[in-house]
């Protein structure tokens, strides 16, 4: 009986990739649920908010859970392909029984020389933050023969195991990318704009303490006009607008899912004064920080 596991974290936790049985890390792990059986059991802790530090595909075949991803409340269908990549924050709303099958990975697999050219595909740079597709008929059969095939290639001990199941991720990568670009088509994702993912990577990793575009210029050996001209071109947006998108998306997660104060959360942002943390929230999220909180949890609730 499989079990994924999270261990006790401050703020909002970020859990790794485990193997089955709980001890040390893998870049793949594959499992079908199957609620008559209960093979599939959450750690209670996945029903507080929560980060995930890899990437998860799960095809439902039966099951109608309620979660949230950021602060969009989704309810599970049957027939129905769900997707997240890290740093989005998940919080359950409960654990009941579901069906189907789950492929998890982590950017260290796609950080193999193989697999480089898979980061750079829709379903994994997410640009429309999307979570779920709609599959046709036929796209539920491929998709559900390909990730049977890597659960029993996971469950198995054959020579090569590891080889196979990174093929038949990379098929399967590859065939929800093209999914994706047709339901997004309108935030379709050139995968030769490597200026603006680099500027988007960094930001990821440095937005809680960088927050100036000459900063961000500077580590990519640019000039702040030429970045910003190359940004804006691509994504259709300013390179100090990315900057404060992603401030924002973070300090939204932290008033829904946490109850640190505003001027905890700006400190943790990388504000030194709370008072302009209000004015940068109220100017970009058009409410205040405090209003927004409330709001926000009315709806959950």
């Amino acid at each position: 009986m499989s079990t994924l596991t999270a261990a006790e974290k401050p703020t909002i936790p970020t859990y790794p990739l485990t193997q089955s049985n709980g001890v040390g890390n893998s870049m793949i792990e594959v499992h079908q649920a199957q609620a008559s059986c209960g093979e599939f059991r959450l750690d209670p802790a996945f029903l507080l908010p929560h980060r995930k530090d890899y990437y998860l595909f799960v095809l439902v075949k039966q099951g109608n859970n309620r979660h949230w991803i950021d602060f969009m409340p989704y309810t599970v269908k049957a027939d129905t392909f769900y997707f997240t990549v890290p740093q989005q924050v998940h919080l359950k709303e409960h654990a009941g029984p579901m069906e189907g099958l789950m492929a998890s990975f982590t950017d260290e697999f796609l950080q193999l020389e193989e697999n480089r050219t898979l980061k750079q595909l829709p379903i994994i740079q997410n640009p429309a933050a999307g979570h779920e597709l709609l599959l046709s008929a036929e796209d539920i059969r491929f998709v559900e023969e390909v990730m049977l095939k890597m659960v029993a290639e996971f469950n198995a001990d054959s020579n090569w195991r590891n080889q196979m199941l990174g093929s038949w991720l990379r098929v399967l990568v590859i065939y929800l990318s093209r999914l994706y670009t047709n339901q997004f088509a309108k935030s379709r994702v050139n995968p030769n704009h490597f200026v603006l993912k680099s500027f988007q990577e960094l930001i990821s990793r440095h937005y809680h303490e960088l927050h100036e575009v000459a900063t961000y210029a500077d580590k990519l050996n640019l000039t702040p006009g030429y970045l910003n001209d190359l940004v804006k071109q691509q994504s259709g947006k300013t390179a100090i607008t990315h900057i404060h998108h992603r401030l924002i998306v973070e300090a939204k997660r932290r008033l829904l899912h946490t109850e640190l104060s505003v001027k905890q959360i700006a400190n943790e942002l990388g504000f030194e004064d709370a008072a302009y943390f209000n004015h940068f929230f109220k100017r970009i999220a058009d409410t205040t920080p405090v209003s927004y909180r409330q709001q926000i949890r009315e709806m959950y609730q």
